[in-house]
């Protein structure tokens, strides 16, 4: 089985190895998850339910998601124990 050279994420279903099984977010999204990092005990539950698995250490001190494929879905703000992630609308972020 050879690793997907294209993209950096893929869900652990995806067998895929072909650009056409792209998982990028795009500019849809509605809501975008955000971490308190005085909050995140670094438990890691953000990452073990995040559907797509786009939940990323940072300096093995806390999670944070990457945005470039996260779908806004919540699940890891539902999940967190601390509750130290918000789902913040994205029209509250400029580009």
């Amino acid at each position: 089985m050879s690793s997907n050279k294209f993209f950096k994420h893929e869900g652990p279903w995806s067998d895929a190895n072909d650009p056409l099984m792209c998982s990028d977010t795009g500019d849809w999204r509605s809501k975008r998850p955000v971490v308190d990092k005085e909050k995140c005990i670094f438990c890691g539950f953000c990452a073990i339910y995040c559907p797509i698995q786009v939940m990323e250490m940072v300096e093995n001190s806390y999670f944070s998601p990457d945005l470039d494929f996260c779908k806004g879905c919540g699940i890891c703000a539902k999940e967190c124990p601390k509750n130290a992630i918000s789902m913040i609308a994205e029209g509250d972020f400029k580009k």
